[in-house]
């Protein structure tokens, strides 16, 4: 069995809950008072170019929010929607033993530029993490396959060295489909185990 040197994570649902998804948005309208039907038409029109870096989030809130006069601030705006980030009891306690480990971490993750920057800042993200690769600077998302090679590339790993943690899926099966072993989570407990068994966390760690 090839040795595991790198392991790729999903943030939003892996490391801290998901920053700007379905839940998260429809709180914020409601909490500003917004039409939730208009705003996702608009979200849906605008959210592929936000997430791979071709708008700004300004321009995001431009086009979905601020088209016409409102009683509040971008910035109050944009406040709210950070304040639906937190962390995923566990997760980062896993990464920290796999810093410990000496295996190559890094993210892969899709998200606008300015919400990932500010959880990467808030959460400590970048003491654990060597490489981010996010699609808001790659251009590209998953499950597309180009984040995959583009995943290999930069990091200088064959495939069969990595794995790739991620709450979905399609992202999951995708990965496969590019040579990239990956890991479902579904909850902290359940991944240490996943590790584990592959030889990735010392006995220590493993209790």
């Amino acid at each position: 069995m090839t040795q595991i040197t790198t392991i790729f994570f999903d943030i939003g649902g892996v490391i801290l809950t998901n920053g700007w998804d379905r839940r998260s948005r429809r709180a914020t309208i409601e909490r500003f008072e917004l039409d939730w039907e208009e705003f996702t038409d608009r979200h849906d029109f605008v959210a592929h170019d936000f997430e791979t870096g071709r708008i700004d989030l300004t321009e995001y809130l431009r086009r979905t929010v601020f088209y016409r006069p409102r009683p509040f601030t971008q910035d109050a705006f944009f406040e709210a929607m950070k304040a639906h980030s937190a962390a995923i009891e566990g997760s980062l306690d896993i990464v920290s033993d796999l810093v410990a480990d000496g295996v190559l971490l890094a993210t892969l993750n899709n998200e606008s530029r300015e919400l990932n920057e500010h959880r990467i800042d808030s959460f400590g993200l970048r003491r654990l993490f060597r490489i981010f690769l996010r699609s808001c600077y790659l251009g590209v998302k998953k499950p597309e396959a180009p984040i995959y090679r583009l995943a290999f590339h930069i990091t200088q790993r064959r495939p069969e060295e990595c794995l790739f943690v991620d709450d979905r899926s399609l992202n999951l099966e995708c990965a496969l489909d590019e040579g990239l072993a990956g890991i479902r989570f579904d909850s902290p407990a359940g991944l240490r185990a996943a590790l584990a068994e592959r030889g990735l966390l010392s006995r220590s760690q493993q209790a």
